[in-house]
């Protein structure tokens, strides 16, 4: 039973985001300069500008439900995520035109992958059944409509040690991590692994986040066949 009065289950980690985002901030910040310019300023004073009231509102633990503390995770991973993919075309034209040094243009599409999986696991988290807060707190009747399903979530039949884990019988609550290793299956795979999209938002995101990453990597296969050469 939870240590919090009103949650469900143990509310979840505020610094396993904070770090993610942290990361992919710093990527970006490294990025070419022909890639990102002037924007990598624009990216990291926001971000800590945003980081700010995020840690404010909930410090160690997601317990409150503030709106401000969520506005502002929503703006650093909008601005991340759109100034990411600015950065993509821009390599992309780059792999295009054979622009740029091979080895500065293959990091940087690798840093643009990466930012995209951090960006998207934070969209997917947010997302998906009312928040990180709601998730923890509220009865699984009262929550939203789901929009991905776990294996956790249909493992009520399987063998006992398997069970034992599942949502029903732990009442287990997806965490950040758990939209993190979603994101890179699909950023990797182009489609769905082990979790399911059942929204059309959902579905919407991860079809945007899976044609960009096999663009990318196409691209980047046929340059380093190309240096190779």
């Amino acid at each position: 039973m939870s240590t919090h009065e009103g949650f469900r289950t143990r509310p979840e980690h505020r610094w396993p985001v904070l770090i993610a985002l942290g990361v992919g901030t710093g990527l970006y910040a490294v990025l070419p300069s022909e890639a990102s310019g002037i924007l990598r300023y624009v990216v990291v004073v926001v971000g800590i500008l945003c980081a700010i009231p995020m840690v404010v509102t909930n410090p160690s633990r997601l317990t409150r439900d503030s709106r401000i503390g969520r506005v502002f995770a929503i703006a650093f991973t909008v601005i991340l995520l759109v100034a990411n993919q600015i950065a993509f075309f821009l390599l992309v034209n780059q792999l295009l035109q054979g622009q740029g040094s091979g080895a500065s243009t293959l990091l940087g599409a690798a840093q643009v992958w990466a930012i995209n999986v951090i960006g998207y696991a934070v969209v997917y988290w947010e997302m998906d059944r009312g928040g990180p807060i709601a998730r923890r707190r509220d009865a699984r009747d009262e929550l939203p409509p789901a929009d991905f399903q776990f294996p956790q979530d249909s493992d009520r039949d399987a063998v006992s040690e398997v069970a034992r884990r599942s949502s029903d019988t732990e009442d287990w609550a997806p965490g950040y991590v758990d939209y993190l290793y979603f994101s890179a299956s699909n950023a990797m795979a182009f489609s769905p692994t082990d979790v399911m999209p059942l929204s059309s938002r959902a579905k919407l995101f991860m079809m945007v986040q899976a044609v960009s990453g096999f663009i990318l990597l196409a691209l980047v296969i046929a340059r380093s066949v190309n240096i190779l050469n």
